[in-house]
């Protein structure tokens, strides 16, 4: 959301009692009851209520201007701090009203007492308006997203919910909660909560899709002479067949260890990439076997 000083046409200055004016102004233009079937002015008006919403409130309002929180109402801080980023609001009543600052309040003052029920001037019944809807942002690790989870969030009331997260979520997924956003008008439908999922990069895994890589480092003599090899996958470890003569870059398929598809059952691979790992330190042994291993069993290694 923009700057709500901008949205509502008001210095950063302004008083309560001038912020309350100018949404009264506003709301008088743009009430979808004065403007029927118009979604551009619906669209514009919601934007001035969550404005009014944000700023109408002076301990909200004073929040905002303190940067403790955005013109979304998001917390300004880490991504999930808490379980979840809060969108910080009043607790009891309507979990998403307008404390000291109520709109459909307003709305009595302009279109008198039966405004909401009965129309503007009571000439024709009131337009339900859903609510806008409120943005979150909640941090997951990659083991998280793959899985599935539960986490818990803070809502605009100050309660808390608790959000399930599929299997095979992806980072940037939005997921939407209904009916948890702001309040609707005239009876309307309050919006609905929409979660953006940031996943964190993993120091084993690199995602692809809905299959999963990982490097593996194995020694020389596995490398020559394969046999079972400990794997890590997002589950946990598992044995694997390496064959024998495997060369670093070659690329060995978990079936069925990957991230799962959002429709059914299916799940993608994991995909393990093996890197030959000599001894760290000066093998004599060694140098001297290879030297004479190699004498008589060149090849061409490019």
């Amino acid at each position: 959301m923009q700057d709500p000083y901008k949205t509502l046409g008001v210095a950063k200055n302004a008083t309560q009692d001038e912020i309350k004016k100018a949404y009264r102004k506003l709301a008088r233009e743009l009430h979808p009851d004065v403007n029927p079937g118009d979604t551009k002015i619906e669209e514009r008006f919601k934007k001035v209520s969550a404005a009014y919403h944000l700023l109408g409130d002076a301990e909200r309002r004073k929040k905002y201007d303190a940067g403790e929180i955005d013109a979304d109402g998001r917390e300004t801080g880490p991504f999930g701090r808490g379980g979840g980023a809060r969108y910080s609001g009043q607790a009891g009543g309507d979990p998403f009203g307008f404390s000291g600052a109520n709109a459909e309040d307003i709305f009595d003052e302009i279109f008198g007492k039966g405004g909401r029920g009965g129309g503007f001037g009571g000439r024709r019944q009131a337009e339900k308006v859903k609510g806008p809807n409120i943005s979150y942002e909640l941090s997951l690790d990659l083991a998280e997203a793959i899985i599935g989870t539960t986490k818990r969030i803070n809502l605009a009331s100050g309660k808390s919910l608790e959000v399930r997260i599929p299997a095979g979520s992806e980072d940037g997924q939005t997921l939407r909660l209904k009916g948890q956003g702001m309040a609707g008008m005239n009876g309307g439908e309050a919006g609905d909560a929409l979660i953006k999922l940031h996943v964190h990069p993993d120091k084993t895994f690199r995602r692809e899709g809905n299959d999963l890589h990982c490097d593996l480092a194995i020694s020389l003599a596995e490398a020559v002479l394969g046999g079972s090899i400990e794997v890590p996958t997002i589950n946990g470890k598992v044995s694997m067949k390496l064959p024998a003569n495997a060369n670093s870059g070659t690329k060995l398929r978990l079936r069925g260890k990957g991230a799962a598809y959002a429709r059914g059952d299916k799940r993608g691979d994991q995909y393990v990439h093996l890197t030959v790992k000599l001894p760290e330190n000066r093998d004599d042994e060694l140098i001297d076997f290879v030297r004479e291993w190699s004498e008589k069993h060149p090849y061409k290694a490019r």
